[in-house]
């Protein structure tokens, strides 16, 4: 089974009740801690991946433990106190310990409002949780929605196609690499781009889906990448990875084509 990295955030806004008095000297403080996730863009979405959430709150509050299952599964309370609460994010359709993912959030009152993000590892599979892959699909990529499986009410095994783009060229793969252009002279660190793409167009279907793991699993925002699941296409332009991915990339094409 495979895994997908998406990042959780968790909010918190605070704000003083002027019109309680301090407890011990420390104003009273209205605060709430709400989560979303963010997606391939960076840009603030509902945790639609998570079913529930549960807080750990300070043994002190009234019914400490608290499930929250409607988003953006916000926590709401007064106090004066700053402590760690322990939050435990369940992942959708994945039942017991297995769906549950742990986190530390510090509760301060040094900003009226700040937020902490947390990567969390997600394990999908095509032919199980369909629901959650169709939501994964809409924060980013997964390791198989290129051929089909998931997302789309369309998909299917046959028709698979991936656009691997180069410098000055593309090539474009499918269930019978049918086109090869080369991008001629295009070197990119210590790494022919014009051979990896080559190379690229030999690997049979598991190694690209490896590929294009490696790919997402490293993505920067300087990374020029498109995932289209409902016209079956992954797109990424060579020239705007990394050295050290690419050098990845070929080191393991490389080994696969000479296997």
């Amino acid at each position: 089974m495979s895994e997908v990295k998406r990042t959780i955030r968790i909010t918190t806004e605070q704000h003083v009740l002027e019109d309680l008095p301090p407890v011990e000297n420390f104003p009273i403080r209205k605060w709430t801690i709400s989560i979303t996730m963010l997606d391939s863009q960076g840009k603030e979405v509902p945790a639609k991946v998570l079913d529930k959430v549960t807080y750990a709150l300070h043994p002190t509050f009234a019914n400490p433990i608290r499930v929250i299952k409607q988003q953006p599964f916000k926590v709401e309370e007064q106090g004066w106190g700053e402590f760690d609460i322990p939050i435990t994010v369940h992942i959708l359709g994945i039942a017991g310990k297995n769906g549950e993912r742990k986190l530390q959030h510090d509760l301060n009152f040094f900003q009226n409002k700040y937020t902490n993000d947390h990567v969390i590892n997600i394990p999908v599979s095509p032919s199980k949780n369909g629901q959650l892959n169709k939501i994964l699909l809409e924060t980013g990529t997964l390791p198989f929605d290129e051929s089909g499986v998931g997302a789309s009410s369309n998909s299917g095994t046959g028709g698979v196609k991936r656009k691997l783009e180069g410098n000055n060229g593309s090539t474009q793969l499918n269930s019978d690499v049918n086109k090869n252009k080369k991008s001629k002279g295009a070197v990119k660190g210590s790494v022919d781009l014009e051979k990896l793409s080559n190379g690229l167009t030999k690997l049979n279907e598991d190694d690209l889906i490896v590929v294009v793991q490696m790919v997402t699993d490293n993505r920067t925002n300087e990374m020029n990448i498109k995932n289209d699941p409902d016209a079956g296409e992954f797109t990424m332009d060579l020239f705007t990875l990394p050295d050290s991915l690419l050098k990845s990339l070929w080191d393991y094409v490389k080994k696969r084509i000479e296997n």
